[in-house]
C-alpha cells in the first residue's frame, strides 16, 4: 500500500481512497453500533430481571440497570446517526492550497510527531487504522476541528496537551 505521503507526491489523496478511509470508519462504527446493542439488551434484561426487584428502599440495582440501558441505547442511536451521515458524506478530493473542511484528511506535525486527522460530520474520538497509519475522526465543533477549520497547508494551529500548549503546522490536507 502507498503511504500518505507517497499519496501526496504523486497527487491528491483519491477520492477512491478516501471512500474507503469512510467505509473502514463505517465499518468501525457498525462494530461498535453492535456492542452498545449487546450492552443495552444485557443492562435491559438485568433491570427486569426477577432478582432485580427492589427488596427496600435502599436497593436500586433494577433502576441503575433501567438507567444504564438507556444510556446504552441513546449513545446507539448517536452512532446510527454517525453512520447514515458518514455514508451520505462525498469524498472529496482537497488540493493543497484548498481550505480545511469537512471531509479532509489532515496531516499536523510537531516537528518530527506526524498525526491524522480526519474531519468527519460526527463519531469525533473513532480510531481507525489505514495504510498502516492511526487515524482519528474529529469533528468541526470539537477544539481541534473548529481550530483547522478553513487552515491551509502550512498554517499552525496551537494544541493543549497534558496541560502544555504546542504548536502544530497543517503539513497536508487531503
Amino acid at each position: 500500500m502507498e503511504s500518505f505521503d507517497n499519496s501526496r507526491t504523486a497527487g491528491n489523496f483519491s477520492a477512491v481512497k478516501k471512500q474507503k478511509l469512510i467505509a473502514v470508519i463505517v465499518e468501525k462504527l457498525r462494530d461498535d453500533l453492535a456492542l452498545y446493542h449487546k450492552a443495552a439488551d444485557f443492562a435491559r434484561a438485568e433491570a427486569t430481571h426477577e432478582q432485580s426487584k427492589a427488596e427496600n428502599k435502599y436497593d436500586t440495582r433494577g433502576l441503575e440497570a433501567s438507567y444504564l440501558a438507556r444510556g446504552q441505547s441513546r449513545q446507539a442511536a448517536e452512532i446510527v446517526l454517525a453512520i447514515e451521515k458518514f455514508e451520505k458524506l462525498p469524498a472529496r478530493d482537497f488540493a493543497s492550497t484548498d481550505a480545511v473542511d469537512t471531509g479532509a484528511l489532515v496531516e499536523l506535525k510537531n516537528g518530527k510527531e506526524a498525526n491524522i486527522y480526519f474531519l468527519g460530520p460526527r463519531a469525533g474520538g473513532t480510531e481507525v487504522v489505514f495504510e498502516k497509519r492511526e487515524v482519528l475522526v474529529i469533528t468541526p465543533e470539537s477544539p481541534l476541528g473548529s481550530q483547522l477549520m478553513g487552515k491551509k497547508v502550512g498554517d499552525k494551529c496551537v494544541l493543549e496537551l497534558a496541560g502544555q500548549k504546542q504548536q502544530f503546522r497543517v503539513s497536508q490536507v487531503w
